[in-house]
């Protein structure tokens, strides 16, 4: 563990999309404070925005080499939809490669999405997809092909089919085909997507399957690795509260 003033829990390595505004912000949230969190962008020049997300996993290797002598406890690839274009055999192989070099675990978003899913003993899962179609479509498939049984999809139309565009989307925004989802039988709901906010949605989900987000699934499985308390809704979402809170005086 650290050594240093803070992050006495712990530091962990983030990889968060180079435009993405979510992922800091609710990791901020959830993270236990004794916890430290040194955040890297995934970036790519590419036009292609299906192409952009692969090159965000596959260029793994050269992103953490960004840290230079700094050696997280673990790092969480926070990014969904790379794993779901590359499928799930590539995804693991680049893992495995990257924690030879480095020396520390590497959890995608993905594969915490899956252990928590496991922990909650969920097997039928609905999906709140914010992707263009064809991405939505390769994350249906990715979690069929890890067994789990997709009893429904609902895409959360951003109007472009650059996946940029789901920063601009709102928690609000998929409250509609959330609370729908609740209420068909099914195990558990999957914000899937670390760029669309989800804690508001997660902290109001109190009766019925659990709502869970690939941002809340990261945290869990990383302060699981370090032996840090686990993100505690009872901790967070005075956190929360305090984020969603205008500040008082000229802006």
């Amino acid at each position: 563990m650290s050594g240093y003033d803070y992050g006495r829990a712990g530091t962990l390595g983030i990889g968060t999309p180079q435009a993405n505004p979510t992922v800091e912000a609710e990791m901020r949230i959830l993270l236990p404070p004794p916890v430290a969190m040194a955040v890297v962008r995934l970036t790519s020049t590419s036009q292609n925005p299906l192409f952009r997300l692969r090159l965000y996993l596959e260029g793994l290797e050269e992103t953490l080499a960004q840290y230079d002598a700094l050696r997280p406890d673990a790092f969480g690839f926070a990014c969904t939809g790379s794993s779901y274009l590359v499928g799930a055999q590539r995804e693991a192989e680049i893992v495995a490669e990257v924690e030879n070099r480095f020396g520390y675990p590497i959890v995608t978003a993905t594969a915490a999405i899956a252990w928590q899913l496991e922990r909650l003993g969920a097997q039928r899962i609905a999906l709140v997809s914010p992707y263009p179609a064809a991405l939505a479509d390769a994350a249906e498939a990715y979690w069929r092909a890890a067994g789990f049984d997709v009893a429904e999809v609902r895409r959360i139309e951003t109007g472009s089919a650059d996946t940029r565009s789901i920063y601009a989307l709102g928690s609000e925004d998929a409250r509609p085909a959330a609370e729908a989802l609740r209420r068909t039988g099914v195990d558990a709901v999957l914000l899937s997507g670390t760029g669309m906010p989800s804690l508001a949605l997660i902290a109001d989900a109190e009766d019925g399957p659990p709502v869970i987000s690939s941002n809340l699934c990261l945290a869990l499985r990383l302060c699981d690795l370090l032996g840090a308390p686990a993100p505690d809704p009872a901790d967070w979402r005075p956190r929360l509260a305090q984020a969603l809170t205008l500040p008082e005086g000229p802006r």
